[in-house]
C-alpha cells in the first residue's frame, strides 16, 4: 500500500458512513454511523436524530444531553452541535427538514 493509499484509508475512517433513505421537498432522511471525532458545522435546516443503537451525549447550544436507543433529539437550524462519548455501535436516523433558517414558531 502506498503512502497516499494509507492516508486515504485514515481519512475514510474519520468520515460519517450512512445511506440516504428518503428525500422529498425539504425532507432529507439518512441512516448514519457518526464518525469520531464527530465534527459538525451548524446546518441551515432544523435537524432531528433518533437513536437506533448505542449511547452517547449530544452537545448542542452549550448543553450536553445523554441519549440512548429510542431517544429523539432536536437541533434547531444554525446551532452548534456534535456527538460525544459514543462508541462504534452508534446508529442514528438523521433528518433535515423545513426552510433554511429553521421553522418559525409563534
Amino acid at each position: 500500500m502506498s503512502t497516499s493509499d494509507r492516508s486515504c484509508v485514515i481519512r475514510a475512517a474519520n468520515t460519517e458512513i450512512g445511506a440516504t433513505i428518503f428525500q422529498h421537498g425539504t425532507l432529507d432522511v439518512k441512516l448514519t454511523l457518526p464518525a469520531r471525532p464527530n465534527v459538525q458545522t451548524p446546518h441551515a435546516q432544523d435537524e432531528l436524530y433518533i437513536a437506533v443503537r448505542g449511547r452517547g451525549v449530544l452537545f448542542h447550544d452549550g448543553a450536553r444531553d445523554p441519549f440512548e436507543p429510542g431517544d429523539f433529539l432536536f437541533v434547531a437550524a444554525g446551532v452548534e452541535h456534535h456527538f460525544e462519548d459514543f462508541g462504534d455501535d452508534l446508529l442514528v436516523w438523521r433528518v433535515f427538514y423545513g426552510p433554511d433558517g429553521g421553522e418559525i414558531t409563534g
